[in-house]
């Protein structure tokens, strides 16, 4: 399947309606008056789950055949990718099988157990336990259903921007965080298919801005991560990764954050707002935060991507 934008996501749209949450597009009184713009907040820490995630696993599960359906899928990750799997798998009696590392968190771990996963545990970290899936999925003939490179994933993910042309007349700008590419790929694309004139900013940490390097430099970088309150966003870009040349021609502007930045936004943004957001929306508001200047006067959307936030993680950024 090759993505035709619009229609791929205004079918995907229709689709998982049932499954997943049309979530507030709030105007924030706060933060527009102090950046002097207008500020809306895409709120997909609201979302089931509690991340955009469970938009694109569904539509690849709803995507595949009966009997691929029979046979179950398999995935691996230890965050928000996985709990949208099992989810989607739960919600249509779906086999799921879930590789992760040794070392991921009791919690993390509960959050896909919640949902009916079956958890395999294999490696040291990410990238063993993502080779061992894949393995899996093809020797048992399952499908695999990748977080990012996958056409029915990133349409799927591109249904928040068929949400946001619903939920106001136009924008000017739309900031959004990046790690793979799905989000930012689908929704850019479906949003500048409808406003050619939206301006796309994308951003990173500082930490971990694999896609990022990769577009200026115009290829698939292998890089190294470091530790990041932005774990959603953090890690690799697959080199065969669909993604990336949907980045490079749709993201207009690439802004990298401090960890500093991003503790600050997520404590603005859960005092004034009242609501959790993790480290990967905390990316997006800090960004918008590091942009006033440029942005004043101007119609600004922000995709807040999550709020799977544990609670040590907020008494961190607390102290």
């Amino acid at each position: 399947m090759s993505l035709d934008f619009p229609k791929d996501v205004d079918l995907a749209a229709k689709n998982i309606s049932p499954f997943i949450r049309k979530t507030y597009f709030s105007h924030s009184p706060v933060f527009s008056n102090l950046l002097n713009t207008d500020v809306r907040f895409k709120m997909e820490n609201l979302q089931v789950t509690g991340s955009f995630k469970a938009r694109g696993a569904v539509n690849k599960l709803l995507s595949l055949p009966k009997e691929q359906k029979r046979k179950g899928v398999v995935s691996a990750s230890t965050g928000n990718h996985g709990a949208a799997v099992a989810y989607s798998a739960q919600k249509l009696d779906v086999s799921c099988s879930i590789f992760v590392p040794k070392d991921a968190s009791a919690a993390k771990l509960q959050n896909i157990k919640n949902y009916g996963a079956k958890i395999e545990v294999y490696g040291e970290d990410c990238v063993e336990s993502e080779i061992k899936a894949r393995e899996v999925a093809n020797l048992s003939n399952q499908a695999y259903v990748s977080p990012y490179n996958d056409p029915y994933v990133i349409a799927g993910q591109g249904t928040i921007g068929f949400e946001i042309k619903d939920q106001c007349r136009v924008l000017d700008v739309l900031i959004i965080s990046v790690g793979g590419g799905g989000l930012i790929g689908g929704t850019a694309s479906y949003l500048k298919s409808v406003w050619p004139d939206l301006y796309v900013v994308g951003c990173s940490p500082i930490n971990s801005a694999v896609m990022i390097h990769s577009i200026k430099k115009g290829e698939i970088l292998d890089l190294e991560s470091k530790p990041t309150l932005s774990d959603g966003t953090a890690g690799g870009v697959e080199k065969d990764s669909i993604t990336f040349p949907i980045c490079k021609d749709n993201i207009d502007e690439t802004v990298l954050v401090s960890e500093t930045e991003i503790k600050n936004a997520m404590i603005s943004f859960i005092e004034n707002e009242r609501l959790l957001l993790e480290g990967a929306a905390g990316t997006a508001v800090a960004t918008l935060i590091k942009m006033k200047d440029k942005l004043k006067g101007k119609r600004v959307g922000v995709v807040i991507c999550g709020g799977n936030v544990s609670l040590d993680v907020i008494k961190n950024i607390l102290n």
